[in-house]
């Protein structure tokens, strides 16, 4: 009898063991992102800043998408949208984008540790991919982190992660942006455009709408003050 009790607990022992390890391999599983579809093309179903549903061989794909791809299909009937999916053990979802460069930052982006396809899609609402390209290059973490849900050191391991990452990109071809108009915003007007951007965001105005108006005006006009800065941003903003 001792002997079958003693086998007994070996095999309960066995099995709490790997029933724990089971369950810890599985609680640290991360978000899955596939490229199995490469793109949808079809018919414009439904469009919102955040979503569109492509509609292709009489099935309706719910695609969530950024303002920049959002900006680009407004007045299309039909259109390529090039996806990545993400699998989880709790969903299998489908972000959109108008172009490739943008998908391949999109991968970029969720490549870095904490950062989700949510958090990186607000990223690439924020800025167009060529904006994108030179901030992570120019290492502009505080333009980051006026993008909802990257703090300091989230903007810091995002620049840390792809700087080197975006150049090999860019040079094999890989990732071909044009440059945004002016370049990107020189090192000294950096602090001025952080201030501009938080000032008018406290008087109400979208961070993203903001951020675009004050780069675009320091790109034009370096070595505006900040005072100078904000008269122009509320002139501009819409």
């Amino acid at each position: 009898m001792l002997q079958i009790a003693g086998i007994y607990l070996h095999i309960l022992s066995s099995f709490w063991l790997v029933q724990s390890a089971f369950q810890q391999d599985f609680s640290n599983l991360q978000p899955r992102y596939h490229c199995m579809i490469t793109y949808i093309k079809g018919s414009i179903a439904e469009l919102t800043p955040t979503e569109v549903v492509i509609e292709a061989a009489g099935v309706g794909y719910s695609i969530a998408i950024s303002l920049n791809t959002f900006a680009a299909l407004q007045g299309k009937e039909s259109a390529r949208v090039y996806v990545t999916e993400v699998i989880r053990e709790d969903a299998h979802l489908l972000f959109g984008f108008y172009s490739k460069q943008e998908r391949t930052l999109f991968e970029a982006l969720t490549s870095v540790n904490g950062i989700g396809g949510q958090t990186a899609r607000m990223v690439l609402s924020a800025f167009s991919p060529a904006e994108l390209t030179e901030i992570i290059q120019g290492e502009q973490t505080a333009m980051l982190k006026s993008v909802k849900g990257i703090g300091p050191k989230a903007a810091a391991r995002i620049v840390l992660d792809l700087r080197d990452k975006i150049g090999n990109l860019l040079s094999t071809g890989t990732l071909d942006v044009a440059p945004t108009a002016g370049g990107a915003i020189a090192a000294a007007d950096k602090q001025v455009a952080e201030e501009a951007i938080s000032a008018l965001s406290i008087l109400g105005f979208q961070p993203a709408a903001v951020r675009k108006v004050i780069g675009n005006i320091l790109k034009a006009e370096p070595g505006l003050d900040v005072q100078q800065l904000i008269k122009r941003g509320l002139k501009e903003i819409k």
